[in-house]
């Protein structure tokens, strides 16, 4: 066995920097970000501000995301609403009195807004409750769609009845899933 007193040196074992030991390991690819250096090479990702983080939480909330479905379902329902008014005109016509214009766009404006009335109501409603499955679960899955959309179907078809609620609940779940299986 081979010993070596403090005062002699062994050739294998040479002394280096950090900075070689770094240039070394991760090599000339690096960014610097906040004075400390991510290796672009494993996926490096510049640190976010303050700012961003706030931002980032408060379109991730419940609130905004409920707030938005209620004004994306407001548009949509008013576009559909439109559309159908423009369809069907469903005053009441005598053979001998046509409806004058303003009075079918009186008819165009009632049902506009009642669409979008509803829609924004069912977008909000879906988005809330989404949001809460989601938060309690802790995980961003189909499921959470599938729940919501049952229990938003259930609540808006309880108006209809014990059956009606159960039956708008299996509907409106199983269009729930299909489109967030087409979506994802």
């Amino acid at each position: 066995m081979d010993t070596m007193n403090d005062n002699e040196t062994n050739d294998d074992h040479k002394t280096i920097m950090f900075s070689e030991l770094r240039d070394a390991l991760i090599g000339p690819n690096r960014i610097r970000s906040n004075n400390m250096l991510i290796p672009v090479t494993l996926g490096g990702q510049t640190f976010k501000t303050r700012d961003e983080l706030m931002i980032e939480r408060a379109v991730e909330s419940c609130t905004f995301k409920t707030g938005l479905s209620c004004v994306m379902g407001f548009g949509l329902g008013a576009a559909i609403g439109l559309f159908s008014a423009s369809v069907g005109p469903e005053a009441l016509q005598t053979e001998t009195q046509t409806q004058t214009v303003r009075q079918v766009l009186k008819e165009m404006k009632v049902k506009t807004m009642s669409y979008a009335k509803n829609f924004a109501i069912l977008g909000a409603m879906f988005a809330a409750i989404e949001c809460t499955i989601e938060s309690h679960r802790g995980k961003s899955d189909w499921k959470n769609g599938t729940m919501a959309g049952g229990v938003t179907g259930g609540l808006i078809g309880l108006r209809a009845g014990v059956k009606g609620g159960v039956l708008g609940a299996a509907g409106f779940a199983a269009f729930s899933t299909i489109i967030d299986y087409y979506l994802r």
